[in-house]
């Protein structure tokens, strides 16, 4: 179908393509999926926008069949014209594009840190040339790729670059283009159809007939042009078109099957070689003709026949004539195809594609081709291809006979689906394993994957995901200490979502099972596990110096050892009360997961932060977190308003039964410790509007039935909330343990909040222990609990009729607490000020700047000292758009340096 056939009728989309790329071609790139049905036009459009990208560079590349399950096949050949801007990207982005390009050897990369080092790639073209890729036929991309081009396309924003996608109407296709601007192609309006009909045909046909075929074929532009171009104007007038719509799809391809059926016998079999190779590899081609005896002249038949272009691959007129041509064979004849094309893929080193073709060569099972298959599968994960290794492996089970292997098959093609984000596609693999026929290690890791997945799918399921991974871990003993020693930690990091709602295993047999795994070894995964096996078996101050001594090893390991035990180290700091190693530690695990790509592990990362944040830290540094996790969604394609800290929620003015429904929804999913911090956060809430009562009736059920690290935390506030209900004596005892606790570990945080309890409760003595509070807590950067130390201490000295040393305290517990983004307890500071005759000031609106939610952010980490270089690493952008972001912000604030940024924006500590 020429171009301009294609694009009659179509002026809009054509305006809306041109207007992408001239805001490309000036420096605000973007991109556009054009998507529709077989014919429709999307490859005309795709090539009209090349033919009018005047002074922009082109690439171009297509989606194959036969290279949809070869990690980053399509992207490998769309940047060969860019190798020249590698050498400007930093070094991870460089070896994450070589080793996934299979140039070189190293750790596989995230499919996220390729994208990364594509987007640096363009926006380094894009200074020299404005650049305009084309991908047409996306919806046949090996996933990886779609992955990467999907994930640079919703990160051009300042860059001088476009993409332009083509593909069909497909759910999957939509799924991974998620947040990438669509634009659907329907069929032509009458008026363009009729017109486009009557051009393409020699004669005139009559005006009713040609509307109603334009009516019959919907438009279809492919359909009208061979219609014209095949049938007769007598046959075009006589036909009836009333029954059903004229061919399009699936008619449309019987149309062109009985086209093929019509050519020499030769010309049918060159044609059913080339549909099943499906990647334009005219060598390719050629070696399996010549492997089943045609001759080299048959190519030059089928492009003169209309079926193909030559130049500089075989590309079929439309896929639907590839289509025809590999359905109009027998089983037989394909497979004979397939056969010839994977002994020429071998000769010509394509050892994938000659694992593909044998695979769809082979009737039944084949152990041999399975093997090959497999070997395929573990290059395919050696360069972060995790989706094509599962879809390979899954191809390689299938070829197995029954037995254990061929199910160990299915579950390494889960983990490897897990791996890339793909939890639904490992529960459907899963689904299909015959778990007695399994190894006991691989029942294990069936185990494991099992319980990832009700993790990673909110199933409820996850409330039996410690009991799971000790179960797991029982299989493994004996046979491999080191996976069992990661199951007993996953078993006690799966127990934490639950909390209280965990089933199957105790805590204590937890505890015990941890103790006896730690014995394994005396490496970092039997150091954690003493540690936690303390944590919930030992006394508290004999379990404090063996998690201290498992902190400071995870504090010194190196980044990859970090993306495996970083996360857990917030259980261990959290329990021993020391903020500054867990922010450390946590902030370390989110650099490396960063670096490394791993958006799945920083999100988590992240999610963590902003929980822990809230005890032992500001809802200030809490709140960016999650507008971090907000960012790294929207780069990956996932609907980021809906993120929510329910914890957090209830920090701030949103009303109390939307952070009570939330809270029970995550309770009913499982997540029983989303659950209790929502409760506890409202408790705190309950404090700062002074609703005592209410804040004593939701902690005390928390504190009465504990969970190892959390509840202690929540002590504090149900001493203020007891005092000041009325349950004293119950303080009293709190405080007591509480003053056990700093005793124990040395902390500040322990001992500033032990001090202000003691204060609450011996209400006569109270002064001494409020200054030690602030003099303990002033160092850290504890904020809100400092911020709400000086506000009690200011509110004992207006009761003592003391106004001017309660203006001072009530003064720094504004300032501090509207700093830390407190907003509830900055205001019963200021109610404070203004009982005794001050004025208070004003409440201010923290965050608020007119600036967008990215911007906030970019502003943010540039206050806080961060280069471009570091905040595009951050927030997934290259430089160009970090500095575009930051020019705007400098233009709304009314700033002109970072340091006048600093003075305006509150730097994240």
């Amino acid at each position: 179908m020429g171009v301009e056939g294609g694009l009659l009728g179509r002026d809009a989309e054509q305006r809306q393509v041109r207007s992408l790329l001239g805001h490309a071609r000036n420096g605000r790139g973007g991109a556009l999926l054009v998507s529709g049905e077989p014919g429709i036009g999307k490859t005309s459009l795709l090539e009209a926008a090349l033919a009018g990208a005047t002074g922009m560079r082109h690439l171009r590349v297509d989606g194959y069949e036969a290279e949809s399950t070869i990690p980053f096949a399509a992207l490998q050949r769309l940047m060969i014209p860019l190798a020249a801007y590698l050498d400007v990207l930093p070094g991870r982005h460089q070896q994450a594009l070589q080793v996934a390009s299979g140039v070189a050897d190293g750790p596989p990369p995230d499919r996220f840190l390729v994208g990364l080092g594509v987007l640096g790639m363009l926006a380094a073209a894009g200074e020299v040339e404005p650049v305009v890729c084309a991908v047409d036929d996306a919806h046949l991309l090996d996933s990886e790729s779609l992955d990467v081009l999907a994930f640079v396309a919703r990160r051009l924003e300042a860059e001088s670059a476009a993409i332009i996608f083509a593909g069909r109407d497909d759910a999957s296709l939509a799924a991974q283009m998620a947040g990438v601007p669509t634009l659907a192609l329907a069929g032509l309006a009458p008026e363009s159809a009729i017109r486009l009909l009557m051009s393409s045909l020699p004669e005139v046909i009559d005006p009713a007939a040609a509307t109603q075929i334009a009516a019959a074929t919907g438009g279809n532009p492919l359909a009208l042009i061979d219609l014209a171009n095949e049938l007769s104007i007598k046959q075009l007038t006589e036909s009836s078109f009333a029954d059903e719509p004229f061919p399009v799809g699936h008619h449309l391809e019987a149309f062109y099957l009985r086209r093929i059926r019509h050519l020499p016998p030769d010309l049918q079999q060159w044609s059913l070689i080339a549909a099943a190779d499906s990647t334009g590899n005219v060598d390719l081609i050629r070696a399996a003709g010549q492997e089943l005896g045609l001759p080299d002249s048959v190519a030059d038949a089928a492009e003169a026949a209309g079926l193909v272009v030559l130049s500089p691959s075989a590309r079929f007129r439309h896929p639907l004539v590839r289509s025809a041509a590999y359905n109009s064979a027998q089983g037989g004849q394909r497979r004979r195809v397939h056969g010839a094309l994977s002994v020429a893929s071998g000769r010509l080193g394509l050892v994938e594609l000659e694992a593909w073709h044998a695979a769809k060569a082979t009737l039944g099972t084949d152990p041999a081709v399975a093997d090959r298959l497999e070997r395929v599968a573990d290059l395919a994960g050696r360069r972060g291809g995790f989706s094509s290794r599962a879809r390979v492996l899954a191809q390689a089970s299938a070829l197995t006979p029954e037995g254990g292997r061929r199910y160990a098959r299915l579950v390494a093609a889960a983990e490897a689906a897990l791996a890339a984000g793909a939890a639904q596609l490992a529960k459907s693999l899963l689904d299909d394993v015959d778990e007695e026929a399994l190894d006991p290690v691989s029942r294990g890791r069936l185990i494991s994957a099992r319980a990832s997945i009700a993790l990673f799918t909110a199933d409820p399921a996850l409330m039996n995901g410690g009991a799971n991974m000790l179960a797991a871990a029982e299989l493994f003993h004996g046979h491999d200490a080191v996976l069992e020693q990661n199951a007993l930690i996953k078993a006690f990091e799966y127990t934490l979502p639950a909390e209280r709602l965990a089933r199957g295993a105790t805590l204590t047999e937890l505890g015990a099972r941890m103790r006896k795994g730690a014995e394994l070894g005396d490496g970092i995964a039997a150091t954690i596990l003493r540690a936690l096996s303390a944590h919930i078996l030992l006394p508290y101050d004999e379990a404090v110096p063996i998690m201290r001594t498992a902190v400071d090893a995870i504090a010194q390991l190196g980044p990859e050892a970090l993306l495996q035990y970083g996360a857990i180290s917030v259980a261990l700091t959290t329990a021993l009360w020391d903020a500054t190693a867990r922010r450390a530690c946590l902030e370390a695990t989110a650099d490396a997961a960063r670096d490394a790509g791993s958006l799945q592990l920083l999100d988590t990362a992240l999610w963590i932060m902003s929980l822990a944040e809230l005890k032992g830290g500001t809802p200030r540094r809490a709140g960016q977190y999650i507008e971090q996790v907000r960012e790294l969604r929207r780069a990956i394609g996932y609907d980021a308003e809906h993120v929510v800290n329910v914890a957090l929620l209830a920090w701030s003015a949103a009303p109390r039964p939307q952070i009570e429904m939330i809270a029970d929804g995550a309770s009913a999913m499982g997540f029983g410790g989303v659950h209790a911090a929502g409760v506890a956060a409202l408790a705190t809430r309950d404090l700062s509007e002074g609703r005592y009562g209410d804040a004593y009736g939701r902690l005390k059920p928390l504190v009465d039935d504990p969970f190892l690290q959390v509840t202690p935390l929540e002590i504090p506030d149900l001493v203020e909330a007891a005092v000041r209900s009325g349950h004293l004596e119950e303080a009293a005892d709190l405080v007591q343990h509480l003053e056990e606790l700093a005793r124990a570990n040395g902390s500040p945080w322990t001992a500033g909040l032990a001090q202000r309890s003691r204060a609450l409760v011996d209400d006569n003595s109270a002064e001494p222990h409020y200054q030690a509070a602030i003099a303990t807590l002033a160092p850290t950067d504890i904020e809100v609990e400092l911020g709400r130390t000086h506000l009690l201490y200011g509110e004992w000295l207006r009761r003592a009729r003391r106004r001017r040393d309660a203006r001072e305290q009530l003064r720094q517990a504004v300032d501090i607490l509207e700093r830390a983004e407190a907003p509830g307890f900055a205001q019963r500071a200021r109610n404070e000020l203004e009982a005794i005759g001050e004025h208070a000031p004003a409440a201010g609106e923290p965050g608020q700047f007119d600036l967008t939610a990215q911007q906030l952010t970019v502003a943010r980490l540039a206050a806080a000292g961060h280069t471009n270089a570091e905040i595009g690493a951050t927030m997934f952008l290259s430089v160009n758009t970090v500095d575009y972001h930051l020019r705007k912000v400098f233009q709304k604030l009314g700033v002109s340096s970072r340091r006048q940024l600093a003075d305006r924006i509150h730097p994240p500590s």
